[in-house]
């Protein structure tokens, strides 16, 4: 399994590689998406997650696929529950090693 140092949150990936490069603010995007500024402040911030609308709109504007907003935000919040769960996960046997029941 691929492992980061930190998972990325979509927000910095957003923020970083769409946003900043092409001078835009929260405010202006949000505004092009017809969604409360709030929405991608927050999300910029890395404080909430990517929603399946939010993911579409997203896709529209930047010429993208949901998929790829999607995918992001899952492998990040699999990143984040993997690491807050790992020894509770690592407790449970695989199925080839658990032993039958009779």
């Amino acid at each position: 399994m691929l492992h980061f140092t930190s998972p990325i949150h979509p927000g910095e990936i957003l923020r970083e590689e769409f946003l900043a490069p092409l001078g835009l603010k929260p405010y202006t995007l949000a505004k092009k998406l017809d969604v409360p500024r709030t929405r991608i402040e927050r999300l910029v911030a890395e404080v909430t997650p990517v929603t399946p609308d939010t993911a579409l709109r997203l896709a529209k504007f930047f010429n993208t696929t949901p998929q790829f907003w999607m995918n992001m935000q899952a492998a990040f919040d699999l990143t984040m529950e993997a690491d807050a769960k790992k020894e509770e996960i690592a407790a449970i046997d695989s199925y080839a090693e658990a032993p039958l029941a009779a």
